[in-house]
């Protein structure tokens, strides 16, 4: 039986390193919505042409075709492909939209995993990366400094570049709105004993070990 599964985690927090981890060492497939709402308004699907005329009129996209699009993947994929759920769902109705999705389709959430940060260390993890601009190495201020400064290590460039977002302020008001946004879901996944903490802040070797550890009775 697929093992399914919520990870939750702001922005830094690792998330996407553990799902890649998950999916090459599980089979697991990560559904982010995100991804699935931009791929849908390329492929030009009916609920893809939905999304794009809400978008278009500056609009939000509603629960109804999140959910749509989170159905039409479950569908594709099948019943024993195990899943990763990344960015949804995000409020209670949607937590409740997900219940019906899944037991539709015989499914079950056996676990929710939250990557568990300290605020001030997760915005010296954010504001301290920089990438080399030729071959996109990663690098930090404090723990990965290029072995010769200023020359990559790996293709030996004198260019490097940072995101324009990695700010203390952005990175603190994406908490804000990760806090705000998880805070009404997890209760009700409490209730039923499916939570499960990580400390975030720890190698991620170790990160990958824990979630592991849970999944393992599964």
């Amino acid at each position: 039986m697929a093992i399914d599964i919520i990870l939750l985690g702001p922005p830094g927090a690792g998330k996407g390193t553990q799902a890649t981890r998950l999916q090459d060492e599980h089979g697991m497939v990560q559904l982010s919505t995100g991804d699935m709402l931009r791929a849908a308004v390329k492929a030009g699907t009916p609920i893809g042409l939905q999304a794009k005329a809400v978008m278009e009129a500056g609009e939000l996209v509603s629960d109804e075709i999140v959910s749509g699009l989170i159905g039409e993947k479950l569908d594709e994929l099948g019943p024993d492909t195990p899943v990763i759920f990344d960015g949804y769902p995000r409020t209670a109705a949607q937590a409740e939209s997900l219940d019906v999705l899944l037991s539709t389709r015989g499914r079950t959430l056996d676990h929710v995993i939250e990557l568990d940060v300290d605020e001030d260390a997760l915005v010296e993890r954010i504001t301290g990366r920089f990438t080399c601009a030729s071959c996109g190495e990663g690098y930090h201020d404090r723990f990965k400094q290029p072995v010769v400064e200023g020359t990559c290590d790996k293709c030996g460039s004198h260019e490097f570049k940072r995101r324009p977002d990695d700010n203390e302020e952005t990175v603190r008001t994406r908490m804000a709105e990760y806090r705000a946004k998880t805070a009404p879901i997890l209760p009700i996944y409490e209730a039923r004993g499916i939570v499960s903490r990580v400390d975030g802040m720890a190698s991620m070797d170790a990160v990958n070990s824990a979630i592991e550890a849970i999944l393992k009775p599964a």
